[in-house]
């Protein structure tokens, strides 16, 4: 039975048994004596070295109560490499290890060396191994061509880690994560920090050389620079207190538009599969008529808007507590290819509902009425208050979805009447129907399945105030046209249920047409003209 000993290794704490723990302790005093003779960077590499362990154990250790073995620690130096491979300066170092080169694979990441903003094109070259230029030129392909290519951008910079730590550089690059590699990428950090210093050192002494040190010196006494320091400090403390409040209204929105997607999603879901007809809930236009069901395209549209406000809403939580960790890289690919999925699945049933309306058609109806000659024709119109109820009754472009024989039916009160003189001795009505389609001929076969109805007792034309159309044309600004035509010296009465539905009916005196209800009109040689109509509204004319 071995005793069992709590470490801190890279950040993380790990249980791990006495043998295991000694052979690790002598693992990493041998990599520390390795790099005696060459002290530049040794406490970054040893660290970076610790983190990689850390990170090949976390791997492996997959509940925080599960005890870290010796076969553990034998499995990660095989990844890591012996120190003997890069210097001999262990010599009772357990020589029964044997070395073996594993490449972990590439993993994508931000490149924050070679950014130009956010360091995503970079990143993405490293890791189909091409020069970042042609990344960048494709994003900026997207962008001017497609449109969408900074919105990508933008999601690929939230969705993506930076890489930050040596061995998050060479996984990036694809490189084993061993010691000799974060050795080597250590010591090339060193090196070009070291160019950089030295440049900036040549340079400022360059500038001191030419400097005016009396005015220097002046300046220094001045107190300036306290000033410009205290002024840094200020502006600092302002944005850390701006990026909070940020913080928590990004936390604010986008848990409200989540719980709002939520309680409407599965609320919207109920109805549709209880069949309940509802006239609060209206889903866009081309969610009719679409070869994917409504099911699937509400789902779509729910990821949609869901996705972004996720992550607005981890990045909230990420700038208000350093603690919350950032989506996992399978994580992140996941929720953008299904996030693009949904997009293309919306964007092509856009297309297609502009497709069903790409052409106009219509059916045209008439028929002759037997009225008593001589006799006064009255004009009426009523509504079915039974199907859909309404306090103000007149006509609408916009059309409700109503319940017919347990079939889903669309209600519209787009209806024109227009009375116009006829070329016979008789009365008739013509009825034309519009609707719109993929095609001219589907146009017209939508136009032909419209309901509309109206009833002629004794002189009275009683005309429906509404039609019925299929559900599927919602969307497709589907209208009746109705003129009546009557021969010469007959008489009309407009009733007041008229009102709201007559249309640009010419007359001699030019009365507005919502102005003829309640009124006589003879049909003349000139066309309609008022036989009570006062002055006053006989001067009411249409502008």
């Amino acid at each position: 039975m071995n005793k069992t000993i709590n470490i801190n290794l890279g950040g993380f704490f790990f249980h791990i048994d006495e043998i295991a723990y000694q052979k690790l302790r002598r693992y990493l005093d041998a990599v520390s004596k390795s790099l005696n003779d060459d002290p530049q960077g040794k406490n970054e590499i040893i660290a970076d070295i610790e983190a990689r362990i850390s990170e090949l154990l976390s791997e492996r250790i997959t509940d925080s109560r599960q005890v870290v073995n010796e076969a553990d620690i034998e499995e990660v130096i095989k990844i890591m490499g012996k120190p003997e491979d890069y210097a001999d300066a262990e010599a009772d170092f357990d020589n029964s290890y044997s070395y073996q080169k594993k490449s972990s694979g590439k993993k994508l990441f931000r490149d924050g060396d070679d950014k130009f903003l956010g360091g995503v094109a970079a990143g993405i070259a490293h890791y189909f191994d091409v020069d970042v230029i042609w990344i960048r030129l494709i994003l900026l392909a997207l962008f001017f061509g497609a449109g969408f290519g900074i919105l990508i951008y933008i999601i690929l910079w939230i969705l993506l880690p930076e890489a930050q730590t040596t061995a998050e550089k060479l996984q990036m690059e694809g490189e084993p994560v061993n010691i000799d590699n974060i050795e080597k990428k250590i010591r090339e950090e060193f090196v070009n920090f070291s160019e950089k210093i030295k440049e900036g050192a040549t340079e400022i002494g360059d500038k001191i050389s030419q400097a005016d040190y009396e005015k220097m010196r002046k300046k220094t006494k001045s107190g300036l620079q306290d000033f410009l320091d205290a002024l840094g400090k200020i502006i600092l403390t302002l944005f850390k207190i701006v990026g909070k409040f940020i913080g928590v209204l990004l936390l604010i929105v986008a848990g409200l538009t989540l719980i709002s997607l939520l309680i409407g999603g599965f609320s919207i879901g109920s109805f549709e599969i209880l069949n309940i007809s509802n006239d609060f809930v209206h889903y866009p236009p081309f969610f009719y008529d679409s070869i994917l069901p409504k099911w699937l395209l509400a789902t779509f549209l729910f990821i949609l808007i869901g996705i972004p406000f996720l992550i607005l809403f981890v990045l909230g939580l990420r700038i208000l507590s350093s603690s919350v960790k950032r989506f996992s890289k399978t994580t992140s690919l996941s929720l953008l290819g299904i996030w693009i999925i949904a997009l293309l699945g919306l964007g092509f049933s856009g297309i297609e509902f502009l497709s069903t309306k790409g052409y106009s058609g219509s059916k045209t109806e008439k028929n002759t009425l037997n009225f008593v000659a001589n006799d006064t024709i009255n004009i009426k119109v009523i509504n079915d208050d039974d199907l859909y109820y309404q306090h103000n009754f007149r006509r609408k472009s916009n059309s409700v979805e109503v319940v017919v024989d347990n079939v889903k039916k669309v209600y519209s009160n787009y209806i024109k009447i227009n009375v116009e003189k006829s070329n016979t001795d008789s009365v008739y009505i013509e009825v034309r129907k519009e609707s719109e389609g993929r095609n001219r001929n589907t146009a017209n076969k939508n136009a032909s399945k419209i309901d509309y109805k109206y009833n002629l007792e004794d002189n009275t034309i009683t005309f429906d105030g509404y039609f019925l159309s299929q559900y599927k044309n919602m969307w497709k600004d589907e209208t009746v046209h109705i003129t009546l035509y009557i021969p010469e010296n007959n008489t009309i009465f407009f009733e007041n249920s008229s009102r709201n539905f007559l249309y640009r009916i010419d007359n001699t005196d030019d009365i507005y047409h919502y102005n003829m209800a309640n009124h006589y009109f003879l049909m003349t040689k000139k066309g309609l003209d008022c036989t009570d109509c006062d002055d006053k509204e006989t001067s009411d004319k249409s502008i």
